[in-house]
């Protein structure tokens, strides 16, 4: 894919969360496994954020992640590349009265170099696999460093190539989903309110290897091992006992082999040497 087709890959993805922006939360905020997902995700950056810390968010949507680390008393630079999802988050800091917490850019993560807000920071957080949405996901690494204090931290939430609930989808003969991870070498083609844009699979070795030089792994955990992805709309509520099971099971594995590598999604956080 040449330069010119990563950037109108981004303007694409760009598009279809601007319209998406405005149902977005209420699209997703009563779903339980979102919830779910997002209290294990806070969890995790909050073991690694001291008090008053400075955190760089990128593909923050709606401001979500922003406000709940704001109201930890964190300052948080809120960057996006859609403009409609940038507007929400500026609606929303603003109804909190989180202005003096909450800034933001509308910005590329492929672009960081061009940040005007360059920080230094404590934490660089990304959540639900926004950086998914690049083919150059080497680049947006590489630009970590120069952003962070010594010691600073780094967060992904990622889609890995290998996703055991969509293989089980096999059985349900829905192949091309069951595989669509596996055999994704260029990307797979994702539509979202209508518009079409690639996405990429990336297991966290990619990203370990890419910043070895840089950075220390700290912790890889998987997420939606065992609790079904969110889409798979209703599970928690139409099967409970079997939803607090699986969520049982996945709190004790999540930090195994090969649990950790094989869930809907990861979450790895990196620190600067």
């Amino acid at each position: 894919m040449t330069a010119i087709a990563h950037e109108i890959n981004e303007q694409n993805a760009a598009e279809a969360f601007s319209k998406q922006s405005g149902i977005f939360d209420e699209l997703y905020s009563g779903n339980t496994i979102v919830n779910y997902k997002r209290v294990r995700v806070r969890a995790h950056v909050l073991n690694y954020l001291k008090p008053g810390g400075k955190i760089l968010e990128l593909n923050s949507g709606t401001g979500e992640d922003a406000l709940f680390f704001a109201d930890k008393g964190h300052h948080v630079h809120a960057t996006d590349i859609s403009a409609g999802m940038q507007q929400q988050l500026k609606l929303k800091v603003s109804a909190n009265n989180m202005d003096h917490l909450v800034s933001n850019e509308l910005c590329s993560f492929t672009q960081l170099q061009s940040l005007k807000n360059k920080g230094p920071y404590n934490h660089i957080f990304s959540n639900f696999a926004g950086l998914n949405c690049t083919g150059e996901l080497d680049k947006v690494l590489n630009s970590f460093s120069d952003l962070l204090n010594p010691g600073g931290v780094v967060t992904l939430v990622i889609l890995p190539k290998f996703c055991l609930w969509e293989t089980l989808l096999l059985f349900k003969g829905k192949f091309r989903t069951a595989f669509r991870r596996v055999f994704s070498r260029n990307g797979r083609r994702a539509h979202l309110e209508g518009t079409y844009f690639t996405c990429w699979y990336y297991n966290p070795s990619y990203i370990i290897n890419a910043i070895k030089n840089s950075f220390d792994l700290l912790s890889v955990e998987g997420m939606c091992v065992f609790v079904p992805p969110s889409y798979i709309e209703g599970f928690a509520e139409k099967y409970p006992f079997t939803y607090r099971k699986l969520r049982d099971w996945e709190n004790k594995l999540r930090f195994s082999r090969p649990w950790r590598s094989i869930g809907d999604y990861y979450i790895i956080s990196c620190r600067k040497k």
